[in-house]
């Protein structure tokens, strides 16, 4: 599904049309929907709904993780909607995608695409206000990557919210050490190692310069404003300072703010201070 940027702007969009077409959701598993609405004593919710995906590499988590439940909640108790949704996740690195029990439901890029697209689908039906796409880590790559998608097919998200992703196909390198993660994620989270899931994610090392499969370093003109939440001390951060970067440069109202002290996954953590200061600041913008 590589998508070739050095055409002429009308087969440009020609190529977007059929590779939106080709991105349709599967009438017989529509996915689950997980629905945090605040309490308005009776009044109807009017605002924008946050369409929320958690992380975990595109092969591991799930919308029961504190990443994406223990978020909701905190965001509905402040105001925001939210829906989260379990989005078909790859297959274990260095394991065979086929024939095995263990990887029964997994498959790679564009599935969890295909999951999101049909839950956005579904949330905007029933979104007075319009629909904000977010997520963390990988969630909020598939987040990118689905607001392409999803203008692609003449719609628009009225927001997007990225909290500690990572954007392109080669995590760039992390030349300050200050800024480096630390303890086991030295290791776990290693510029090889976070190449590797990429690679994992995706069928062929082409797709790694797909646009709706990694959207760092293609054309996010079209983008809603977005709020950009880092941690300090990731190694993933180098991407997701770099996609601020692209969107501001290329006119989309950026808010972005690096968490002091932060690490990776602090939205995991609900009863940590990064949590807190991250949940507050997400439910500012999203009712702004």
């Amino acid at each position: 599904m590589k998508f070739e940027e050095n055409v002429s702007p009308g087969a440009a969009r020609s190529m977007r049309s059929a590779q939106a077409a080709m991105l349709m959701p599967e009438a017989n598993r529509p996915v689950a929907l997980h629905w945090y609405s605040p309490e308005l004593a009776g009044e109807p919710y009017t605002g924008a709904t946050l369409l929320w995906l958690h992380g975990g590499g595109f092969f591991r988590g799930s919308p029961r993780q504190p990443e994406a439940h223990a978020v909701a909640q905190s965001l509905a108790r402040r105001g925001v909607q939210v829906v989260t949704v379990g989005y078909r996740l790859a297959p274990f690195p260095g394991l065979p995608s086929r024939g095995s029990r263990v990887l029964r439901g997994r498959g790679r890029y564009p599935l969890a695409l295909i999951d999101v697209l049909d839950a956005f689908a579904r949330v905007e039906e029933g979104s007075r206000g319009g629909v904000i796409l977010g997520g963390a880590s990988a969630g909020a790559c598939l987040a990118a990557a689905a607001t392409l998608a999803v203008i692609d097919k003449g719609s628009r998200p009225v927001g997007s919210l990225f909290a500690y992703g990572f954007f392109h196909g080669r995590h760039p390198a992390v030349p300050d050490q200050l800024q480096r993660s630390r303890g086991h994620r030295r290791f776990t989270h290693a510029t090889w190692a976070l190449n590797a899931a990429n690679r994992n994610y995706v069928d062929s090392p082409r797709d790694l310069a797909d646009r709706l499969a990694f959207p760092g370093g293609h054309d996010v003109a079209a983008f809603p404003r977005a709020l950009v939440l880092n941690a300090e001390r990731d190694n993933m951060r180098a991407s997701g300072d770099a996609f601020a970067d692209e969107l501001r440069t290329s006119g989309v109202a950026v808010e972005h703010h690096v968490l002091p002290g932060s690490s990776h996954a602090f939205l995991n953590h609900p009863r940590r201070p990064d949590f807190e200061t991250a949940t507050a600041l997400m439910a500012r913008w999203a009712l702004a």
